[in-house]
This record gives structure tokens, C-alpha cells and sequence, in this order.
């Protein structure tokens, strides 16, 4: 095992030990066009009150934007998403041209062919170091137990099978 310092990358290095799922956060902004991330820091916190949590970056710049949208649309994205995660944390571009996505009628963005989605509202937001903790009550909950999750694990796409009974 190798000892890391506490900078940047190798923290980063380390924190892609553990592998994650990757989720799409997306809803119809202000002009009604779809605005979206890919994230990676996506967490269950309470079943009751019903509660999900996501960290972002500060310097986010699609964040500002997602965070006034009153219903927000989080897909877990499936084993056959990593170019849809790629798109979504493009940088420059329409990262939603040639996706698959519906809208719902409380306005989420959803992507088509997740393995779980949910609508909700942001409730609070919590500073942490170079992150924000946006804490997001849940409104629908859909699932799709016949789809592997995409996971990102040492700074990759992985696929992660289903097991033989689920």
C-alpha cells in the first residue's frame, strides 16, 4: 500500500478507491431548455423524512443554475450510460444533444434507460471545504431492478453485473 500526502491529487487517488455510482441531476432551466451533471457523490440519507444528498463542487458552474430549478430529475445511470456520464460532465457543448431523456409533467429531467430515477426539491445546502452538500427531498421514486448501475471506480467507468437472482 502506498502513503499518499494530504494534496489534491493524491487524495483524489485515493478517494477513487471506492468505487461509486453515477448519477444524472438534470431539470428544464429558466430559458426551458434541459440543464444537467453527472455526478459521482450521491448518497441515501433517510427514508423518512425521504431524503437523497449530492456533493458538488463550488466552482460548479452548472450547479448555480440547477439549484433555482423547483423539480430536479436524478437518473442512476445503467452499465451502458458512461458516454451519457461523459457528456454530461462536458465542459463546453450541449451535453444533452442525442440523449435520450423525458420530461415529466412536474418537469424533471429523466434519462431513459436508468436504473432508478427520482423527482425532487432541493431542501438544504450545506458548505463543506471546496464542496456544497445539497440535501433533496424525494417526491416519485421509480426503479428498474433488471438494470446494472455504471460505477466509476480509479477514475473510470466500470460495469458491475447483476447477480444471478435479484
Amino acid at each position: 500500500m502506498q502513503t499518499h500526502t494530504l494534496a489534491a491529487d493524491s487524495l483524489r487517488t485515493a478517494y477513487s478507491a471506492f468505487p461509486t455510482g453515477v448519477v444524472a441531476v438534470c431539470g428544464i432551466d429558466r430559458t426551458g431548455a434541459p440543464a444537467g451533471m453527472a455526478i459521482s457523490s450521491f448518497v441515501p440519507i433517510s427514508l423518512d423524512p425521504p431524503l437523497v444528498g449530492i456533493s458538488l463542487q463550488k466552482s460548479s458552474r452548472t450547479w448555480p443554475g440547477l439549484r433555482s430549478i423547483p423539480v430536479l430529475g436524478i437518473s442512476v445511470l445503467s452499465a451502458h450510460h458512461a458516454d451519457v456520464a461523459r457528456r454530461l460532465a462536458a465542459k463546453e457543448g450541449d451535453r444533452f444533444a442525442g440523449l435520450a431523456t423525458s420530461v415529466t409533467d412536474r418537469g424533471a429531467v429523466l434519462i431513459d434507460g436508468a436504473a432508478a430515477t427520482f423527482e425532487c426539491r432541493l431542501v438544504e445546502e450545506v458548505e463543506a471545504g471546496d464542496h456544497v452538500i445539497a440535501m433533496l427531498g424525494l417526491e416519485v421514486v421509480r426503479s428498474d431492478s433488471a438494470a446494472a448501475p455504471l460505477l466509476f471506480h480509479l477514475s473510470r467507468f466500470v460495469e458491475l453485473g447483476l447477480p444471478e437472482s435479484v
